[in-house]
């Protein structure tokens, strides 16, 4: 199925094009004070993204203060900070002049009253914006969809086919409810990466050629995501419901499982119309596109790895390896419980080395492979003060850590995927749960697109999980890949 071009270029105003979402922080902390109350922290969802008159009610509720002096002193102090305090987020106006040349309609989507936006549209220049949609311009402004969808109808495109750029995550959720695709570049809060969704640090390296390829790839893709399933799901109500309802939302084209209890891999696959290969009771890969052969070992123990070849739509053919390695010892535990250093934590990798190795051998070099598991053991590229063998292992067959190459640092995107759900030890002791990344979607012989971790709303942690939509004490990894484009190096 086809995705269309680009059609347009939305962008918010505070945060994301100019440094106003400081400001818009700094106006409702002084009127806040002089009422005798600080922010923290937990203000934000109540300030960042919001127009004058939530947050205007907001601290009415909680001041007693009358509505119309707080709106009236937040828009005087606003504004006056805005006039003097403009500067341009950087790669902003780099991008909206490239955009310009290139004939893509830009419009400006905020949640500020259009006096704000007037002004703001002076400095960064008119001209640059087809359109432009305040909070004075639609009955419901962000979070809901209204602004947006207002923008759309305005330049006559399609939300799908057009791009917002955000930096709140009210922002975000407007953006998405109005269909479109978001990049998101935080200011003051982080936001998380999900599907349909790019996070980047900065404007400085977006070009209109990167905001096409978020709408429509150049050329064919392929989807794959690894995902341990946890007994099963058995321990989350309603599990098989909604484990197809996460692949539907990931939009995988391929999964490699884990922990499949026997059926899962065929009931999944049966449920979505999809092909499937079964190996042993744990392990398991389904495919939307036909697989035409299965790999490794049927009767394979509850460790160890199973593949099979899928033919995509392009007539190209990839090996997709779903591998599981054993779980004791555990490096991080050793390391953080146990206190052992990097020789003993080394050698206790000598069970998973050689279960990854045997799987190694088994890859074809005809074609392009994805390695795909629960590892059960940290990454080198994360953890550089262990030279952590079974990492090293992959890298030196071919394979590359696509999470890592879309995500180069590891201290901002640290991509954790063991565990959602575990945040104390199971040991009642109280102890942290040492949190890592431990799941991967390594490959050879093709090109990364994007790469993300998964997992489907805020689950409630260990013991009260069965009423989780994430049926999983694992997060997925999810990664899309470019055919017939081999990575270079």
């Amino acid at each position: 199925m086809s995705r269309p071009p680009l059609q347009a270029a939305l962008f918010d105003m505070d945060g994301t094009l100019v440094d106003t979402e400081r400001l818009w922080w700094e106006a409702v902390d002084e009127v806040a004070a002089g009422l005798g109350r600080a922010l923290t922290g937990a203000d934000q969802p109540d300030v960042l993204g919001r127009p004058v008159e939530h947050t205007a009610a907001w601290l009415a509720g909680i001041t007693g203060a009358p509505l119309g002096e707080l709106a009236a002193a937040l828009h005087r102090e606003f504004a006056e900070r805005v006039r003097t305090g403009i500067v341009p987020r950087p790669g902003a106006l780099e991008l909206l002049r490239s955009l310009a040349r290139e004939g893509v309609p830009t419009a400006l989507v905020t949640a500020s009253p259009r006096a704000v936006a007037d002004t703001v549209l002076d400095v960064l220049g008119r001209h640059l914006f087809a359109v432009s949609v305040t909070a004075d311009d639609t009955e419901h402004t962000k979070p809901a969809p209204d602004p947006y969808l207002a923008a759309c109808r305005a330049l006559g495109v399609d939300p799908a086919a057009c791009v917002a750029v955000e930096d709140t995550e009210t922002g975000v959720a407007s953006a998405e409810a109005a269909g479109c695709v978001v990049l998101a570049v935080p200011s003051l809060a982080p936001i998380d990466e999900a599907p349909g969704r790019t996070v980047r640090e900065s404007l400085e390296d977006v070009t209109p050629a990167s905001l096409r390829r978020l709408v429509a790839p150049d050329g064919p893709t392929l989807r794959v995501m690894t995902w341990n399933l946890w007994h099963g799901g058995t321990k989350v109500r309603d599990h098989r419901a909604k484990q197809l309802a996460v692949i539907a939302e990931t939009g995988a084209d391929v999964v490699g499982l884990q922990e499949t209890y026997g059926t899962a891999a065929e009931e999944l696959a049966e449920a979505l119309g999809w092909h499937h290969h079964r190996a042993g009771d744990n392990l398991g890969v389904i495919s939307r596109h036909p697989i035409t052969a299965r790999l490794g070992d049927p009767d394979v123990g509850f460790y160890g790895a199973a593949g099979v070849r899928v033919r995509t739509g392009t007539g190209t053919e990839v090996d997709v390896w779903t591998v599981h390695l054993d779980y004791k010892p555990y490096g991080p535990y050793e390391a953080a419980f146990d206190g052992l250093g990097a020789d003993e934590l080394i050698a206790h990798e000598e069970v998973r080395l050689g279960q990854l190795r045997d799987c190694l051998r088994r890859l074809d070099d005809a074609v392009p492979v994805v390695l795909v598991g629960d590892f059960n053991s940290p990454s080198h590229l994360d953890r550089p003060e262990v030279d952590w063998p079974v990492t090293r292992a992959a890298e030196a067959a071919g394979l590359r850590d696509s999470y890592r190459e879309a995500h180069p640092d590891p201290v901002r995107d640290p991509g954790h995927t063991w565990s959602p759900i575990h945040v104390e030890h199971e040991d009642g002791s109280g102890r942290p749960e040492p949190q890592d990344r431990i799941d991967f979607v390594l490959h050879r012989g093709l090109a990364v697109l994007d790469s993300r971790t998964y997992v489907r709303g805020t689950p409630r942690t260990w013991p009260d999980v069965e009423d989780n939509d994430w049926p999983s004490d694992h997060a997925a990894v999810v990664t899309t890949f470019a055919l017939g484009t081999a990575a270079e190096g």
